[in-house]
């Protein structure tokens, strides 16, 4: 992968049953420099087909900026740490954005993750 490629930043999604789980997760990605920030939103109502049955649950969405390069890492974190069997982990590549913003990000996810 080139290095534009894996300087691309990406926001991702997923959804956390848990406040006290939301706020950890969010902190962890941000210590071990996976994400550059997490918005941690308010609770939502998320109906969804699960098993052959419509469910409805309360969960938290956490918006993660991070970029291509640590991707993968920021995958196998949530994986680790989330409580669902098929988490909904989603990213979507950035555009445009404010480019100071755009290189923060990639500041703070070029880092050597920290033990």
């Amino acid at each position: 992968m080139t290095s534009s490629l894996l300087n691309q930043p990406l926001l991702v999604l997923t959804n956390v049953p848990q406040q006290a789980l939301a706020d950890a997760m969010a902190r962890q990605l941000v210590e071990q420099g996976l994400a550059a920030c997490v918005n941690i939103l308010p609770p939502v109502a998320s109906i969804y087909r699960w098993q052959g049955q419509v469910e409805q649950a309360s969960e938290i969405p956490l918006l993660i900026k991070t970029t291509q390069a640590r991707y993968q890492e920021l995958e196998q974190a949530i994986l680790q740490a989330h409580p669902y069997e098929v988490p909904e982990i989603v990213a979507l590549p950035l555009a445009a954005g404010l480019p100071a913003y755009l290189a923060w990000m990639q500041h703070e996810t070029a880092r050597p993750l920290q033990a």
